[in-house]
């Protein structure tokens, strides 16, 4: 078996990326794919807060935690401050392609938006992606998004960074879709994948990580 890489990254900070990385792997478990989860860099673990613990409890599939740091911070921001050294951000690349020998997807959720830095050294996301991909492990993007004021432009920056890296996302996902959508709401729906040209693969519905495991 020779499984492949989704990086799951937000167009911020709080846009949905757990939940919406949650979302991916009980589906692609519901149509027969054995899954793994990974999380690069965790910060903000002396709040208790865990976004592996919450995959796990929303999906039961296999999530591995590789940096921990406690204050909730860029990555880069948190080691300095605790005067740790963390990774370069390509030494990830080889532990995630492990995973893809047993593992039809891997999908690997990043921290805030695409362009935080995980090391001490401003490697990001793209920089793990180029190294996954040098090493011959198929790789590509999902974009999580807001759904109100504000999510075009962010969204449209993030493709934008994406594609000058030679990136095409995959799909676009709005990580929490409110019961009641206002005006923003419904045209952004339409507007997102016309001004991006990407795809929008689905919306979440909002709070259901405060439920049972998405569908």
């Amino acid at each position: 078996m020779s499984g492949r890489v989704v990086i799951v990254t937000g167009t911020s900070t709080g846009v949905g990326k757990t939940v919406a990385t949650a979302t991916l792997a009980s589906r692609a478990r519901t149509d027969g794919e054995k899954v793994a989860v990974v999380k690069p860099v965790q910060t903000g673990t002396a709040d208790g807060d865990c976004d592996a613990a919450e995959i796990q409890r929303l999906t039961g599939v296999e999530v591995h935690e590789l940096t921990r740091l406690e204050e909730p911070l860029a990555p880069d921001t948190a080691a300095r401050r605790a005067g740790v050294e963390i990774p370069a951000v390509a030494a990830y690349a080889p532990p995630i392609a492990a995973l893809t020998g047993d593992n039809d997807l891997v999908l690997v959720e990043g921290a805030g938006g695409l362009l935080v830095r995980l090391d001490t050294d401003g490697g990001t996301l793209l920089d793990l992606a180029d190294a996954l991909l040098a090493g011959g492990t198929a790789t590509s993007f999902v974009v999580v998004t807001a759904a109100g004021l504000g999510t075009l432009n962010h969204t449209e920056l993030t493709v934008a960074a994406l594609r000058a890296r030679g990136y095409e996302p995959d799909g676009l996902i709005i990580g929490s879709w409110p019961g009641d959508p206002g005006l923003a709401e419904r045209c952004n729906r339409v507007d997102l994948p016309r001004v991006t040209g990407v795809p929008l693969l689905f919306g979440i519905p909002e709070g259901i990580d405060n439920h049972s495991q998405p569908n």
